[in-house]
């Protein structure tokens, strides 16, 4: 889940101030779109504007796969264009699309067209022929070192560091063909479906990899000015509709009288550099779930556990969990809490919302919304950890009671056209009548870490 930093063209800011609130979410700027080939997609979607008085011209139906997956040409042309269409003279209204129950869960890659794809096969060949250079030169570094060592300053040891030499160019070159072929085949295209939906109003973006979030509270508005509006995003879905709705009821009900219950924090004791890390490798990360742990108890007041060892929680080893946050058990889920109503919970790994249906996954995404929780996050494929909020900042605003719950995804998101999905109400705001923190109490973290934008102008 490391960054893979060569591919990734990143300007560092460090940013020290945060902007001001710039959302106020409303009911009538929440829009939906279900699909009408799921008779319980429009249940969900009917019962959801029900219970949030959301107007109902705001339901946008499409003619969509009943599958988890959409190619990319029908996204183009039976999601991302009709809704834009529906959605046109109705711009200025909208802050948030919500994808519900039966609506595609990922978009897959972009395809190569038919001039990358000679490209493709001229540069197959051309990695090909270095590949088959190597061996014989590998061969021979192999038969060259025992001879070299036995007599360092002889014309063995001489051809030796030539062999090297030899072997590290073609190398590089055989990487460097490598990339170009990822680049020219699309690779990374494919994306969460909602998360690609953010930019629903931006034309002819890179679909390779990723693009920077502009809604995230540390961009200054000095780089939001003159680009498109970027949508917040979410899902209301879920392994059944039964449970999509009761994620719906729990929100309204708990929302009532607050959140309550205790929090659980299940960090990695990696160390975090900020010497020598920007903060979005492991170290960041883990840094950030201590951080979370420490503002949500020193200052929030709140009933903290932190595990700070690299194993995760035992299974039924945290009761009245009311906020989880927690890594790394790929792919694996373990039953280690007992979620209070209302309840927020993700673990950070690789793939844990590649399916919300499928039982023959054990992925913490289904589980958890199983298990009796009321929203969670997750990626539907590799997203490296850059691909997730920080913990610290996501529930550090969630607890405020300022925002609402894709409020506080939106402003800690660091990418869109990616993989992470968030799967609860938008609306739904835990902490709005029980507020634990003020939002200046939420820095950027970890402490000591940069924050990334990607800017085109400048490094085209």
């Amino acid at each position: 889940m490391n960054i893979f930093r060569s591919q990734i063209l990143l300007c560092a800011f460090l940013i020290a101030g945060i902007t001001s609130r710039c959302f106020a979410l409303e009911p009538s700027q929440v829009f939906l779109i279900a699909n009408k080939n799921m008779p319980e997609s429009l249940a969900v979607a009917e019962y959801y504007q029900q219970r949030r008085a959301i107007p109902k011209d705001n339901l946008i139906l499409l003619d969509l796969p009943k599958t988890e997956d959409i190619v990319r040409a029908d996204y183009n042309s039976k999601l991302a264009l009709p809704v834009r269409e529906a959605l046109k003279e109705r711009k200025d209204k909208i802050k948030c699309l919500l994808c519900i129950y039966g609506v595609p869960l990922r978009v897959g890659g972009d395809a190569p067209n038919d001039a990358e794809k000679k490209q493709l096969e001229k540069v197959e060949a051309e990695r090909k022929t270095a590949q088959e250079k190597l061996k014989p030169l590998e061969a021979r570094i192999k038969e060259l070192e025992p001879k070299a060592k036995a007599d360092p300053k002889g014309d063995d040891a001489k051809e030796l560091d030539k062999a090297r030499d030899e072997h590290k160019k073609l190398s590089n070159n055989v990487r460097l063909l490598e990339n170009r072929q990822r680049w020219l085949s699309h690779a990374e295209s494919q994306a969460a479906v909602d998360n690609e939906l953010m930019l629903l109003w931006w034309e002819d973006y890179e679909l390779r990899r990723f693009q920077f979030n502009l809604l995230h509270f540390q961009v200054p508005e000095s780089k939001r000015k003159g680009k498109p509006p970027v949508l917040m995003t979410a899902r209301l879905d879920g392994p059944t509709p039964e449970i999509t709705k009761r994620l719906v009821d729990d929100a309204v009900e708990v929302e009532k009288t607050g959140l309550k219950g205790k929090v659980y924090v299940d960090a990695r004791d990696i160390r975090f550099d900020p010497k020598s890390e920007d903060g979005y490798g492991y170290g960041g990360y883990d840094e950030s779930m201590r951080e979370m742990a420490a503002l949500l108890k020193d200052q929030g007041k709140m009933d903290v556990i932190l595990d700070n060892k690299p194993a995760v929680f035992t299974p039924n080893s945290c009761p009245e969990c009311a906020l989880y946050c927690g890594w790394y058990s790929h792919g694996n889920f373990v039953d280690s809490c007992g979620f209070v109503k209302g309840a927020v919970a993700w673990h950070l790994a690789s793939s844990e919302a590649v399916s919300l249906r499928r039982k023959d996954l054990n992925l913490w995404c289904r589980n958890i919304l199983e298990k009796g929780a009321a929203a969670t996050l997750g990626p539907v494929g590799e997203p490296y950890t850059i691909g997730f909020p920080k913990p610290a900042e996501f529930f550090g605003f969630l607890v405020t009671g300022e925002y609402t719950l894709v409020e506080c995804y939106s402003r800690t998101l660091v990418l869109t056209s990616w993989m992470c999905t968030l799967i609860g109400d938008p609306l739904y705001n835990p902490y709005k009548a029980t507020p634990k923190l003020k939002s200046e109490q939420v820095t950027p973290s970890p402490k000591g870490g940069k924050f990334f934008l990607h800017l085109k102008d400048e490094t085209d």
